[in-house]
């Protein structure tokens, strides 16, 4: 594995302002969102909706990766998604998201998930995750990939390679009729012809109108997972491999998770709907 340092928190820039015309969701300035208590099957006009903030997510995250090289810090990334979002109407999601600070998380080698955007320095050799949701016309759509910046070790190669690769095997197991724990089943046998580790506290959730609906998708096989899968269900996976342990601890910041061990991890994410005969994604650029 790459030998570089291990992170330390940066400084943050200020809060990026969002045009008073975009639709703000309705825990911007809350310390946490109303509950959810809709349905997870969506209309087709819903679902209709969550194509268009998908694709601005994903389009989002697009633009701000080809920044990605040594010398670019992470607080940069988070400007371009930021302006492509309020550029293209939508407001980015985590952006006063139970307090978060950013417009994206950017998490950089033994980040787990919800690194904090700040001055943090790339480096040749880092893999970095960008997770990127917008909001538009009532709705969320959220993505994420991990990123090589610069030349890459061969072992951080292929945790990317194959956590890609098991983002994409659970797509293809999602169906109406089955139990959502096969999604993480798919995930947790193909992980392990690696050794890899498959984070288990943080999950996959439903999406729609609200960021986080409350239903959860484990990325390894629960057998609590038992929700049937239906037509137009939404929500998203996103299986976070590391190259040791699953266990994690938290910085200070109440955000950034990393692994105990200090290791490497990779994560991917779409959003979908479950269709009559298989999936659709929603977040493809």
């Amino acid at each position: 594995m790459s030998g570089q340092s291990l992170l330390v928190p940066g400084n943050l820039s200020p809060t990026r302002s969002v045009p008073g015309n975009i639709r703000r969701p309705e825990y911007v300035g809350k310390p946490m969102p109303t509950p959810y208590t809709g349905a997870e099957i969506q209309d087709a006009e819903t679902i209709d909706r969550m194509r268009i903030a998908g694709r601005i997510a994903a389009q989002a995250m697009e633009e701000a990766a080809k920044l990605i090289a040594p010398g670019v810090t992470t607080d940069e990334l988070d400007r371009v998604a930021h302006e492509f979002m309020c550029d293209h109407g939508a407001y980015p999601s985590t952006l006063g998201y139970r307090g978060f600070p950013k417009s994206l998380c950017s998490s950089v080698n033994e980040v787990i998930c919800h690194g904090i955007p700040d001055s943090t320095v790339l480096r040749d050799g880092d893999i970095v995750n960008l997770d990127v949701t917008a909001y538009l016309n009532g709705v969320h759509g959220d993505n994420n990939a991990t990123y090589l910046c610069g030349d890459v070790d061969e072992e951080s190669k292929l945790l990317v390679e194959r956590t890609r690769e098991a983002l994409n095997r659970a797509i293809k197991a999602v169906r109406p009729g089955r139990q959502v724990n096969v999604i993480g089943r798919v995930i947790e046998s193909y992980a392990k012809r690696f050794g890899y580790g498959v984070v288990r506290d943080f999950t996959g959730h439903g999406i729609n109108s609200s960021f986080h609906s409350g239903l959860i998708i484990p990325h390894y096989d629960s057998p609590h997972a038992t929700t049937v899968m239906q037509p137009g269900m939404t929500f998203t996976i996103e299986p976070m491999l590391t190259l040791g342990t699953h266990e994690y601890d938290m910085w200070d910041d109440g955000w950034t998770v990393v692994t105990k061990d200090r290791k490497r991890t990779a994560q991917f994410e779409h959003t979908l709907v479950v269709t009559e005969t298989g999936t659709e994604i929603l977040t493809l650029p």
